[in-house]
C-alpha cells in the first residue's frame, strides 16, 4: 500500500498535472519511457533493467490495444475513467491522495468531455501513429487469440456495435427530398448486436466499456517476446539510444525534489524491496542478454522519501536558489517543469 500511495502521490502532484494539462506536442518515445522510469521508482519499490524493460512493454502494449478496439473515438476518455476509477480504488482510505486524483478528474472531464468527435478522431489517431511500430507479444493476449503471433492485433468482427450506430448490413436510397426509395441488404461479414447504453462522462458513473479495468484480475502469467517486426523497426530507435547528460542532471534534481518528503517509516525494516517480473532470476538474465540493447534504457533510481542525504542535498539547493535571488528562480521552476525535462531528451 505503502508503493502504491507513492507512486500515486507522484503521478498526481499538482504542479506536474498543470503542465501536463498544457496545449503541447506529444512526447517522444524516450521521453514517454524516461516519466515511466521515474513513476516506477517513485517509491521504495526498485525494478533492474529486465524487468524495467518487461513492465515497459507491457503496458505500452495493453494501452495500445486499448486505443486500438476503442468502439469510437470518444471512448478513449471512459478508457481513461476506468484508469482513473481503478486508480481511486487503490487509495480510497488516504482522503489527501484521493483529493489530488479527485481533481485531476474534474480536469478531464471539464477539459475533454466537451470536445467534438473529429477531436476525439484526432487523439486516437495521433496516439495508433506514435504505437505503430511496436508488435511486442503478450502472452495473455495471444491465450485470448486478440493478438498474431506477429505482435499485430486482431479486431473483432462481432459484438456490439458503437454506440449511436446501427447493425451494419442494410443500404437505404433517398431522393433529392429525403425520402427512402428503396432498401438493400448485404452480408456484413460479421456477427454483430445492437449498441450498448453509453457510458457515464461524470466523475461517478458506470463506465460499460470495459477497456481500462484490470485485464490482469484472471492469475495466470504474462510474457513479452520481442517479434520480427519489432526486431526490424528497432533501428528507428537508435537515435534515442544515447542519453542526453544535460537531460539526465535535469531529471536527477527532478528526483532530489520528491525526495523532499519526510515519512515516517519502521526503524528495523529494509527501506527498500527488489521487484523481480520473471519467475526465475535465471530468466531475467536471460532476457537482459536477447534484448537488443537500442530497446533497453538505463533506470535510475530515485532514492524517493527515506533518504536523508537527498533530503539535506536538496535544503543545499534550496539555499543556494534563494542566495542568487530572483536571477535563479528560472532555474528553479525549470527544475519543477517535468515537460522542460522531456524537452531536454528530444
Amino acid at each position: 500500500m505503502i508503493v502504491m500511495n507513492d507512486i500515486i502521490t507522484t503521478m498526481f502532484n499538482k504542479k506536474f498535472m498543470e503542465e501536463l494539462f498544457k496545449p503541447q506536442e506529444l512526447y517522444s518515445k524516450k521521453a514517454l519511457r524516461t516519466v515511466f522510469d521515474r513513476l516506477a521508482h517513485a517509491s521504495i519499490m526498485r525494478l533492474n533493467q529486465a524487468s524495467m524493460d518487461k513492465l515497459y512493454d507491457l503496458m505500452t502494449m495493453a494501452f495500445k490495444y486499448q486505443v486500438l478496439l476503442c468502439p469510437r473515438p470518444k471512448d478513449i476518455l471512459l478508457v481513461s475513467f476506468n484508469h482513473m476509477d481503478a486508480i481511486k480504488e487503490f487509495i480510497r482510505d488516504s482522503p489527501s491522495i484521493l483529493n489530488q486524483v479527485d481533481e485531476t478528474f474534474r480536469q478531464l472531464i471539464e477539459i475533454y468531455s466537451c470536445l467534438p468527435a473529429g477531436e476525439f478522431q484526432l487523439i486516437r489517431q495521433t496516439l495508433l501513429i506514435f504505437f505503430q511500430d511496436m508488435h511486442i507479444r503478450v502472452s495473455i493476449f495471444l491465450k485470448d487469440k486478440v493478438q498474431n503471433s506477429n505482435g499485430r492485433f486482431v479486431l473483432p468482427t462481432s459484438g456490439p456495435v458503437p454506440c449511436g450506430t446501427e447493425i451494419p448490413g442494410l443500404i437505404r436510397i433517398f431522393n433529392c427530398n429525403g425520402e427512402e426509395l428503396k432498401r438493400t441488404e448485404f452480408p456484413s461479414g460479421g456477427h454483430y448486436t445492437s449498441s450498448l447504453r453509453e457510458g457515464s462522462f461524470d466523475l461517478y458513473g458506470d463506465r460499460v466499456i470495459k477497456l481500462g479495468t484490470n485485464m490482469y484480475s484472471v492469475s495466470r502469467p504474462v510474457e513479452t517476446h520481442m517479434s520480427g517486426t519489432s526486431k526490424n523497426s528497432a533501428s528507428h530507435t537508435k537515435e534515442n539510444a544515447s542519453p542526453n547528460p544535460l537531460a539526465k542532471e535535469e531529471l536527477n534534481l527532478l528526483a532530489r525534489l520528491l525526495g523532499g518528503l519526510d515519512i515516517k517509516k519502521p526503524v528495523d525494516v529494509d527501506p527498500g524491496f527488489r521487484v523481480n517480473l520473471f519467475a526465475t532470476d535465471e530468466e531475467e538474465q536471460e532476457a537482459a542478454v536477447l534484448r537488443p540493447p537500442e530497446l533497453s534504457y538505463q533506470v535510475v533510481n530515485i532514492q524517493a522519501t527515506q533518504d536523508q542525504q537527498t533530503n539535506d542535498m536538496l535544503a543545499r539547493i534550496m539555499g543556494e536558489f534563494k542566495e542568487e535571488g530572483q536571477a535563479s528562480q528560472s532555474m528553479l521552476s525549470k527544475g519543477d517543469d517535468l515537460l522542460a525535462m522531456m524537452d531536454g531528451l528530444e
